[in-house]
């Protein structure tokens, strides 16, 4: 009988353990996130800081339905193999409900398989991939970004309309980012391609300087640079075409390498003219000034960040994200399974973001997971980023 009533205590305590366990699961929502905070794409950790000041807001407003939102982003240095030993501590042993805004295509990747195995939402990838939206056969991924290939279309469609004879050089980074791009611009040029484009560079993002491959280039005697880079590389680029005197009528650059943060290391003076591409409202631009959610953003920088430096857009893109990651969780009401936080992911309509620029919403369904599908031109004209044209698409 002792023998009995011991186990029978056993149990029970184990059941109280485990009843209090799921009440303090209840009791918060555990997001994951792995960006790099250390190594050549650091820049980015900035989004991550962005966020987690969000989430503190959100849980000093009440949280998400009575709970509370417990943030843990990870530094993976912008390594795939670091991003699979940190991914893994997070849903295994910090038990994350879901993975919400890891940046990188090759670092995202490393985990792609592993967290659609373990059905864990990926959500909103920092990545423009084509390969995040693809529901069928990875329904619990989906990208937070527009497509890097939409991203090239508009490009050559600008180029198409203004200068038809241009001399094309392009200089990409040697991996599924870069072939995004490369392969929306070419894909739009249709036959003129071949004509258009008169030298074509990479490099590995393991490389010391890209200074070979630009003088290449402009040997090649083009007029118009395609620069689809990252991080460090966006500084070299810039800074090694002005140190060669090298002018392009036209220069392009990604919206994921346009941070001023990138363009200060190679002199803003050197990135007056370049040109870009966004969806997001540049919250120091004086024509926003009056804008509710802009004010509404400097409201929440004063308060939560208030040493930060406004002019670096990677705090709103940060805000931006996690604000959008609330609409989800909101949406989600008493039901914060994983299961329908995708159903809610995926379930999107004409959703407002307080920074997307006018005319721009967020829309997802079940057999479409692109929630940015429009962008706008945009020119760097020495302190900030310059809107023009119309509002472009992929069509």
């Amino acid at each position: 009988m002792i023998g009995l009533s011991r186990h029978v205590i056993t149990v029970a305590f184990a059941l109280l353990a485990s009843a209090a366990a799921n009440a303090e699961d209840k009791s918060e929502i555990r997001i994951g996130q792995t960006l790099p905070y250390s190594g050549p794409l650091s820049g980015f950790g900035i989004i991550g800081r962005a966020e987690e000041a969000y989430f503190e807001k959100v849980n000093a407003e009440g949280g998400i339905n009575g709970r509370k939102i417990k943030f843990i982003s990870l530094d993976d240095a912008y390594s795939p193999p670091k991003t699979v030993e940190q991914t893994r501590k997070l849903v295994e042993q910090d038990e994350v409900l879901v993975m919400f805004g890891s940046l990188g295509t090759a670092t995202n990747s490393a985990v792609h398989r592993y967290l659609n195995n373990k059905k864990v939402p990926q959500l909103f990838v920092l990545s423009g991939a084509t390969k995040w939206a693809d529901p069928k056969s990875f329904p619990w991924t989906m990208p937070g970004m527009a497509a890097y290939q939409s991203e090239g279309v508009v490009y050559a469609k600008h180029i198409l309309q203004t200068k038809p004879d241009a001399k094309i050089a392009i200089l990409s980074q040697n991996d599924d980012f870069g072939r995004d791009y490369v392969a929306g611009f070419k894909r739009t040029l249709g036959d003129k391609a071949a004509t258009m484009i008169v030298a074509d560079a990479s490099y590995e993002t393991s490389a010391p300087t890209i200074s070979s491959q630009i003088a290449t280039l402009k040997a090649s005697g083009a007029n118009v640079m395609f620069g689809v880079v990252l991080g460090k590389f966006t500084s070299q680029m810039i800074k090694g075409t002005a140190e060669i005197n090298w002018k392009p009528d036209l220069f392009f650059v990604p919206a994921s390498a346009s941070s001023i943060s990138f363009l200060e290391p190679a002199g803003l003076e050197n990135a007056v003219g370049l040109i870009s591409s966004g969806n997001q409202k540049d919250a120091m631009d004086v024509q926003w000034a009056d804008d509710a959610g802009v004010k509404a953003y400097f409201a929440f920088m004063k308060q939560y960040l208030p040493n930060a430096d406004l002019n670096n857009s990677n705090y709103a893109a940060g805000y931006a994200y996690a604000s959008l990651l609330m609409k989800v969780l909101t949406a989600c009401k008493d039901d914060i399974s994983r299961d329908n936080i995708m159903k809610q992911a995926a379930s999107l309509r004409e959703v407002p973001l307080p920074l997307l620029l006018p005319g721009m919403t967020v829309s997802t369904d079940a057999d479409d997971y692109l929630p940015f599908q429009q962008l706008r031109l945009r020119r760097f004209d020495g302190k900030s980023w310059v809107g023009f044209g119309e509002i472009l698409d992929d069509r």
